[in-house]
């Protein structure tokens, strides 16, 4: 609904809240007019029809007037002369700190780095429990903009609409507000795929002409059971949104033409004891089916949402979806926390089902852990924005939510962190299952642990919650620890004396503190764990001694040649810099350089004055040494070329691919990597090792390949 000006928004909030302060309201249009006199938006009208739109947003959710005054004043501490202290002279501190708010989100970098974006959702999450209104505001806010979105740049199109699509779609969802959530992905979709969207649309019209009018069909069927039961209902139903759909049939990975549920039907009862009967009465008439039962009105969502869900095999045999509810219900289903703030003749609305905002977003922080890393917190976050939620009980009958997709790890993980990492098995319904098995809603799962035991590395792609994962990731981490310290010192040895220094006990304790870390151990731990470079370190302490910049000549890498003598790597055990060398001499062909562990040096043990005293050149090398890594990888479509973008990430060339052996389920290959140094190579072959469709994995050194 468009706003004109000032007189009819105040006739659209005391509609519904007769008691509203309308002098506050033209006061509050009034200002924002003035402050932003001579802007324009990018579709050339004056700006200030933005935030009178957003205000008109809002007003259709009946919300309070602080609400409504904080959308029209919402852009002038951030764009106009405004400042916090004027605003709150003017509209009073409640005003003026939902305004500041607002701002504060939109200047919020929410698609930015990973990183970043974590810090990011922080807070957002710390400005969302403060007042939510201010969300309620953003995303009326983004809403607006995206219905207007074609008068921006293309590229600033597809950029807010991938954010739109990414955060604030499910955040809309998982505040309840699911009217605005399909909306909002639906503009979305329009601009980032308008061809799937187009698709939708012309095979919805080509269904109806087959069909004729669906909806209108199956209404009246459902109203005339409802009738034939004596029951007392208002019977609602729609085609589903475009994205709705194409969602559906990528999940599903299924054609619009096999696709059942593209309608949905609301059934709204005056009473909760209505809603049961009008299951049994659909039941009675059209077969359920299997699996598409949900009774969030015994268990509702998080979200304050409260309602059941049936699909039923209905007219002509097509699948139609039934939400049955009663009318406060309906309300909360449609605006979400919002239903907390809504006026209906003057005074506050008592919805029992509206969810208090303070212990929504309780629920949503509590279990994401402070002390986690960003992409751990980012992780958790996104999980539980996107999250549909399973309900199922412990042995003693106690209630646990979990997202859609969680395994008996998740419950043992929400149980308790112990519980989780001494888990062995689980039963589920008293039958015992793998700890992979996906928990349905209504199941009762028990889970057996064991003393001594400890997570394993494939529990990360097991589970579905930040929490676990978090957990998990945590514990093997400490697990790692001390193999980790002994490579960094390794590692820490090799680059000190590619700078002609040791790595001494004082020198690892003033790197760390200069990092911020807590101690040498600490410093080690992330040099072996490829969190830290061993160069970064070198670079921090003796800046004077190392020129990252400057690569050594590929002529020049080796220390101990006559300045006429040429050199190669032995192929056998291919050394790189970092590694502790010796040469053999070859008469007419320079000398061979072998790692000094190679176990073809034995044959020249007893030709001493063959030996030549090497070390590798200290300092930056090219990455020009080939290394041969032996990889068994799982045989299913993306895994190599994965494998391959992992190396590619670490800054190093893939020289050669050699299969050696090709199964069903796995492949088995020689990749031969241009690298660095040792450092190098660790790194690449940490990240191949921690990838979930690696089985096997070692250096490749084949002593029958001679020089």
């Amino acid at each position: 609904m468009s706003v004109a000006d000032a007189e009819e928004l105040v006739a659209l909030v005391r509609a519904y809240n007769p008691k509203s302060n309308s002098d506050l309201i033209r006061r509050a249009f009034a200002y924002g007019d003035e402050m932003h006199t001579g802007q324009t938006r990018h579709s050339g009208e004056p700006y200030f029809t933005h935030p009178v739109s957003v205000a008109g947003i809002l007003a259709e959710q009946r919300l309070d007037d602080a609400t409504i005054v904080t959308a029209l004043l919402h852009d002038t501490i951030e764009d106009t002369k405004s400042t916090f202290s004027e605003v709150e002279g003017k509209f009073g501190r409640e005003i003026a700190e939902l305004v500041d708010g607002v701002t504060k989100l939109t200047n919020l970098q929410l698609s930015s780095t990973a990183a970043k974006q974590s810090e990011n959702f922080r807070k957002l999450f710390i400005a969302i429990s403060k007042d939510m209104r201010v969300i309620l505001v953003k995303l009326a806010d983004r809403l607006h903009n995206m219905r207007t979105i074609r008068a921006m740049r293309p590229d600033k199109q597809v950029q807010k609409s991938r954010e739109t699509m990414d955060i604030y779609a499910p955040l809309a969802g998982r505040m309840g507000m699911q009217w605005m959530r399909e909306e909002l992905e639906d503009l979305a979709f329009h601009v980032l795929n308008p061809e799937g969207r187009n698709s939708i649309i012309r095979r919805f019209i080509r269904l109806q002409k087959d069909s004729g009018d669906v909806i209108h069909k199956i209404t009246g069927d459902i109203r005339g059971e409802l009738d034939k039961a004596v029951i007392t209902a208002e019977v609602f139903g729609r085609a589903k949104k475009p994205y709705s759909i194409w969602r559906k049939m990528q999940e599903k990975d299924q054609s619009f033409s096999r696709l059942s549920d593209t309608y949905g039907f609301r059934v709204v009862t005056e009473s909760e004891g209505d809603c049961y009967r009008v299951l049994g009465a659909i039941h009675q008439r059209w077969r359920a089916v299997p699996g598409r039962f949900k009774d969030y009105i015994s268990q509702p969502k998080t979200n304050g949402y409260r309602s059941i869900h049936t699909t039923v095999s209905g007219r002509d045999g097509k699948r139609v979806e039934v939400q049955i509810r009663t009318r406060q219900m309906h309300e909360v289903a449609e605006t979400g926390v919002a239903a907390h703030w809504s006026y209906r003749d003057g005074i506050r609305v008592e919805n029992p089902f509206a969810v208090d905002p303070a212990k929504w977003v309780a629920a949503l922080t509590e279990r994401l852990d402070a002390e986690g890393d960003h992409d751990e917190f980012l992780e958790h976050v996104k999980l539980e924005m996107y999250a549909d939620q399973v309900f199922c009980f412990t042995p003693k009958g106690e209630v646990v939510k979990l997202p859609r997709g969680a395994t008996p790890l998740d419950f043992a993980y929400a149980i308790h962190t112990r519980i989780g990492d001494r888990c062995v098995g689980a039963r589920i319904d008293g039958i015992r299952v793998p700890l992979w098995t996906r928990i349905r809603n209504g199941q009762s799962v028990d889970i057996i642990t064991a003393e001594g035991q400890s997570p394993q590395a494939t529990w990360i792609d097991i589970v579905a919650t930040g929490r676990a994962k978090s957990a998990i990731r945590r514990r093997l981490r400490e697990e790692d620890r001390e193999r980790f310290i002994k490579l960094g010192r390794e590692l820490a040895r090799v680059a000190f004396e590619h700078v002609g220094r040791k790595a001494t006990e004082k020198a690892l304790r003033t790197a760390a503190k200069r990092l911020g870390l807590d101690g040498s151990g600490a410093l080690l731990a992330r040099l072996g764990s490829a969190e830290l470079a061993a160069s970064e370190v070198v670079a921090l302490l003796y800046p004077e001694a190392i020129s990252v910049g400057d690569e050594i000549e590929v002529t020049s890498v080796v220390v101990g040649l006559d300045h006429d003598q040429s050199f190669e790597r032995a192929t056998c055990c291919q050394p790189v810099p970092g590694e502790r060398i010796v040469g053999i001499s070859y008469r007419g062909k320079g000398v061979v350089i072998h790692a000094i562990d190679c176990a073809g040096l034995e044959e020249f043990a007893e030709q001493t004055n063959r030996w030549v005293d090497l070390h590798w050149q200290p300092g930056r090398h090219p990455p020009v040494h080939t290394v041969s890594i032996d990889l068994t990888i799982s045989n299913d479509a993306g895994v190599l070329g994965r494998i391959c973008s992992l190396i590619g990430e670490q800054q190093a060339n893939i020289s050669d691919l050699n299969f050696l052996d090709r199964k069903p389920d796995f492949y088995r290959l020689i990749v031969d990597v241009d690298l660095r140094d040792v450092e190098h190579l660790h790194a690449v072959m940490l990240v191949l090792e921690a990838d979930s469709d690696v089985a096997t994995l070692r250096r490749h050194r084949d002593i029958e390949r001679k020089p």
